[in-house]
């Protein structure tokens, strides 16, 4: 038998105090919920940020973007949130980190070109050139809102010391501080090295390792820091030549080694997205995934594709340039959205900067926010944007239309097989312009039929290139 209290006779007074307690218990208790509430929110309001940045994938590499190599996470991502079809990254490694970092055009901070083990490779300077300790850079930025920041995998901002990621706003570094190819017998290079920190823990390891370590280290710091809000950086090794999959992918995808390789990138992508989701993390998580140019086309099978936009890496068609990008932020971007409007990696920062809040660079940038595209807008954060490789501005886009200046490039003629150079030749194009709503090629020049439009974007070249000039400024220099 259950044992009840006897009724208590409810007198008037006795009514009167019954609701005053209750009355007052609830205020009590409202007032610790409001006060516990604003700091619980004001942590959980600050988006995680994750992007990982491919090494020479192509436009036309990823399933979704006009491939079949097999990368159903990279696709799913894809319906989860939104696919970039006009995202510009530069033609080369450094330069486009450079951009990222910074949120400015890599001849702007002093990197226009690729830094390796021995500096410039065209110049018998002996300095060892890295990004500036004065840029103030996209982690610095976050760090300032109390970000835990990690960086994984390939740097390519200078390999001195005071160069390294922890020496610019990241808590630690794992990886290859230039390209996997920088090693011998390629080159006058010393052995590839591993780095941890700042400290070089292994040399020439086994690249078919990296993606799964990489991968592992990843996953390890989103778990570790699954109630604060977090940046993580990781920029694959691959699939920039030389290019290796571990014992579980390799010979596995029936169309050879390449799309091994992309099947492998895909899986890591994969299991950031699993450990978001084992977290609770994910819907407040904004998950980037991207390139740092277009493919390396000399060297055929081992290199991806550009589909139909014209020519690859190193150079500023379309081909060498435009990169996918997907982004995924479940609380903001709708799923299966498109974005059509231009965009470029030196807007992410500024954009990173909108979403939380924090201080922008006091020098001079380039890039602007993309949140309202991120949101489903369709207005230009840039009215134009500009192509250049190294320190040589070769084209400019105004809307639909690109106007290529006359300059040089290199044009493979034979594509190399089993990882082997092919061959090129050196091509020049005259004063050309394209219309990119038409002609994604840049095979139609319709200059003659459009002078106003010539005239006008080589007037905004020129008014650039002399504001560049003005205000550039230089990299860090390690002895």
């Amino acid at each position: 038998m259950l044992f009840r209290l006897p009724p208590i006779k409810m007198t008037p007074l006795l009514i009167k105090d019954y609701y005053s307690f209750h009355i007052m218990k609830t205020v009590a208790i409202s007032c610790l919920i409001l006060l516990c509430v604003p700091a619980v929110c004001q942590e959980n309001a600050l988006p995680n940020i994750i992007i990982i940045l491919a090494d020479d994938l192509g436009y036309a590499d990823l399933d979704g973007y006009g491939a079949s190599n097999g990368s159903p996470n990279l696709l799913s991502l894809q319906k989860q949130g939104m696919r970039f079809t006009s995202f510009y990254a530069q033609p080369q490694c450094s330069p486009s980190r450079a951009a990222l970092m910074t949120g400015c055009y890599p001849q702007r901070v002093g990197i226009p070109w690729v830094v390796g083990p021995e500096g410039p490779d065209w110049t018998k300077d002996k300095s060892f050139v890295g990004l500036n300790p004065d840029e103030k850079t996209l982690p610095e930025m976050l760090k300032e809102k109390g970000y835990v920041t990690s960086a994984i995998g390939k740097w390519h901002l200078g390999h001195h010391k005071n160069h390294l990621p922890i020496h610019h706003g990241f808590d630690q570094y794992l990886g290859l501080p230039y390209s996997n190819d920088m090693w011998p017998p390629n080159g006058p290079y010393p052995p590839l090295p591993l780095v941890e920190g700042d400290s070089v823990i292994e040399t020439n390891p086994d690249q078919s390792q990296l993606i799964k370590r990489y991968t592992s280290r990843a996953t390890s710091f989103i778990k570790a820091n699954k109630n604060k809000p977090f940046f993580l950086y990781f920029a694959h090794a691959m699939p920039h030549v030389p290019i290796f999959a571990s014992d579980d992918f390799k010979n596995k995808s029936g169309k050879g080694l390449f799309s091994d390789v992309i099947r492998e990138i895909d899986w890591s992508a994969g299991e950031i997205m699993k450990e978001l989701k084992s977290t609770g993390v994910e819907g407040n998580t904004i998950l980037i995934f991207t390139s740092d140019n277009g493919p390396w086309l000399v060297y055929g099978d081992h290199a991806g594709s550009a589909g139909k936009l014209r020519e690859g890496k190193a150079t500023t068609f379309e081909g060498g340039v435009r990169v996918p990008f997907i982004v995924r932020w479940p609380e903001k971007i709708k799923a299966g959205s498109v974005c059509n409007t231009p965009a470029a990696l030196f807007d992410l920062l500024p954009t990173f900067a909108a979403i939380t809040g924090a201080t922008l660079p006091s020098n001079q940038i380039d890039g602007k926010s993309i949140l309202p595209l991120f949101l489903g807008k369709v207005s230009p954060p840039r009215d134009v944007h500009y192509y250049f490789q190294i320190n040589e501005l070769q084209a400019v886009r105004k809307g639909k239309w690109k106007l290529h200046l006359p300059h040089g490039y290199e044009h493979v003629v034979e594509k190399g097989k089993g990882g082997e150079r092919g061959k090129v030749e050196s091509k020049q194009i005259e004063l050309s312009l394209f219309n990119l709503d038409v002609d994604e090629e840049e095979r139609n020049n319709v200059a003659n039929e459009n002078p106003g439009v010539v005239q006008e974007l080589k007037e905004l070249a020129d008014i650039f290139s002399k504001n560049l000039v003005a205000h550039a400024r230089k990299p860090g220099i390690s002895n």
